[in-house]
């Protein structure tokens, strides 16, 4: 009995898995000018659905397939497989939009209504099962565990396609309001369903998805777009050639350069593809190639501070950070609002090994961290900073910033806990130390079910790094 409960409640915990992907196992994709697109293109969709533009989050995730999904909080998560096989920008706001769909229904936290509906068949089947197995009835007692789990896994599946059927209609409304053209939505669901096709899954019944078909999603979607007044509404220009470019540049980013070469071949002219390519021989490490690329966009947009930020992390990368100086320090003018650009300049600041530029990288770094405070790479620099300046206790504590943000509770808490032996009691250095120390003791002494274990210091978090050490 207790066998057949955990495989229900391990096959509960895959799907799960597969309908909200943990971030943390994906690689975050930091980029200044694609988190400026998101929020412009999102922003919207995010009022259309009742939401705070500013406390809604589109995160781009590296990984090559196509989904997109939200976990706890509002927070939309995208991958770099959504983007790279998505035609326009109505395609991808039509997915920002069901998303939101999500955010704006709770629909996170309401999953637990479905598994508790779910676990409730199931341990009645079991008890069924073994009072029938205890009379002697063997065969039929095992027969009732396995419809019963069946018809939990059904109850539960029902469940999840219902959620995503109301979040399409939801996204539907989100995008009429914000006069949106649906037809990237329904393109969207026919390039899924071509997918299908060629990978021969089954079309007949969507009773063991956690979806609906598509075909049964375009089907239900057609006449509320096609009766929407935005239907034959053509996107915003400029966020479609912003798109292209971000497009782009993911491509030439994460695709192996003879890739990169098929998508954006060197005759083409474009600025998406010189955008692409430029970044695909930077990376496999071409950076003649990508300095001639980028340098044909620098000449046709020579204020464009992405690509001078480009320009500038070539330089950077390819070991001349002095000659990198000049396009970043442009870049960071272009852009003064742009906290990721300021780290990398600060970075190149920091790689001159000239300690004239100190006090101009510790001014950047102090100012982006302010700004963007999830950047573990410019709290790393500004690090070095303290450490050369000989402040000790505050190279500590930035760098208890960068594991803290790369969820390392034992090295964040260490390095909290040196901070306050060095900087002055109360003051607001040292009570940031100290919350870091707080935070990292508790996810150290906390059980695999996120509660507190019995071994957590208790008499506050003193001896935290003690204990924890041991």
């Amino acid at each position: 009995m207790v066998q057949s409960l955990t495989r229900f409640l391990m096959l509960f915990a895959v799907l799960w898995t597969a309908t909200a992907q943990p971030a943390a196992a994906q690689a975050l994709l930091r980029d200044a000018e694609t988190e400026a697109f998101f929020e412009d293109a999102s922003r919207p969709l995010i009022v259309a659905a009742g939401l705070d533009p500013k406390s809604v989050d589109i995160v781009l995730l590296q990984d090559k397939s196509i989904n997109a999904f939200v976990a706890v909080g509002q927070r939309v998560y995208i991958h770099s497989g959504l983007i790279a096989e998505a035609a326009s920008v109505g395609e991808l706001q039509g997915v920002i939009a069901h998303e939101l769909g999500h955010v704006a229904g709770g629909h996170v936290i309401r999953i637990g209504e479905g598994a508790k509906v779910a676990t409730g068949i199931a341990l009645i089947s079991l008890i069924l099962g073994a009072a029938a197995m205890a009379a002697g009835a063997g065969e039929a007692g095992a027969g009732i565990m396995q419809a019963g789990q069946q018809a939990a896994m059904g109850k539960f599946l029902a469940f999840t396609r219902t959620q995503e059927a109301s979040t399409d209609q939801a996204g539907a409304k989100y995008m009429e309001a914000a006069g949106i053209s649906g037809a990237g939505t329904l393109a969207f669901f026919k390039k899924l369903q071509n997918n299908e096709f060629r990978l021969a899954i089954p079309q007949e019944d969507s009773y063991a998805r956690t979806h609906p078909l598509n075909g049964e999603r375009i089907a239900a979607l057609e006449n509320v777009f096609e009766n929407s007044p935005a239907w034959k509404k053509p996107y915003d220009a400029g966020l479609e050639a912003r798109f292209q470019r971000i497009k782009a540049k993911l491509v030439g980013f994460t695709e192996e350069p003879n890739r990169v070469l098929v998508l954006y071949p060197e005759g083409v002219q474009s600025e998406p593809a010189l955008y692409a390519r430029a970044y695909g021989w930077h990376r496999a490490g071409y950076p003649d190639r990508a300095s001639r690329e980028i340098g044909k966009l620098v000449a046709k947009q020579p204020n464009d501070p992405f690509y001078l930020e480009l320009q500038g992390q070539i330089l950077l990368e390819s070991g001349k950070p002095r000659e990198a100086l000049a396009p970043l320090r442009l870049a960071v003018a272009r852009a003064p609002d742009q906290p990721l650009i300021a780290a990398t300049l600060g970075h190149a600041l920091i790689s001159t090994e000239d300690n004239a530029y100190s006090a101009e990288a510790k001014s950047l770094l102090k100012t982006a961290v302010g700004r963007d405070n999830n950047n573990p790479f410019a709290w790393y620099q500004l690090g070095i900073v303290y450490a050369r300046e000989g402040d000790e206790p505050r190279a500590a504590l930035a760098t208890a910033e960068r594991y803290n943000l790369q969820g390392n509770p034992r090295l964040a808490l260490s390095s909290a806990e040196m901070a306050m032996r060095g900087i002055p009691t109360g003051t607001p250095d040292w009570l940031r130390a100290q919350d870091i120390s707080m935070v990292s003791c508790s996810e150290i002494f906390r059980d695999a079910n996120g509660k507190p274990r019995r071994d957590r210091p208790r008499r506050g978090f003193a001896g935290c790094a003690e204990a924890a050490a041991r």
